[in-house]
């Protein structure tokens, strides 16, 4: 077994990974995954590359909890670091990463009259009063 310094960099790695997925930022783990389990076979470097993709998209569809996505990236970590324990450095880069928070807002804009429009809804121009209310 582990460690507990091993085991805490595992545990927070997993929760940054949910965090990741969570947030829109799949490339960033893609990309992280890729450098990280680019040791052994084929199949080593293909796994958990699939596991991203099933995992982001069992969150996003609700087939699977956060716990769920943990648990079995946290055997992936424990399998990876167990075979090579010289990646605990690039796991625990992971682990204690902040991680930015993405936000997306989808919607329309609706401008009427003149002037610059910057986000939002602005009626008129930039020197009258509204020319018509918000709807």
């Amino acid at each position: 077994m582990f460690d507990e310094a091993t085991t805490a960099i595992i545990t927070g790695a997993t929760g940054n990974i949910v965090a990741y997925m969570l947030n829109g930022r799949v490339d960033a783990l893609r990309a992280w995954a890729s450098k990280v389990f680019r040791t052994g076979a084929e199949d080593s470097h293909s796994a958990p590359l699939r596991a991203l993709e099933e995992d982001n998209a069992a969150l996003a569809l609700g087939t699977a909890t956060e716990s769920d996505v943990r648990a079995r990236w946290s055997v992936l970590l424990a399998s990876l670091l167990a075979a090579h324990p010289e990646l605990r450095a690039e796991v625990g880069a992971l682990a204690t990463a902040p991680v930015p928070a993405s936000v997306v807002n989808l919607g329309s804009q609706h401008n009427y009259g003149s002037g610059p429009f910057i986000a939002g809804h602005n009626f008129g121009s930039i020197n009258s009063a509204p020319e018509r209310g918000i709807q």
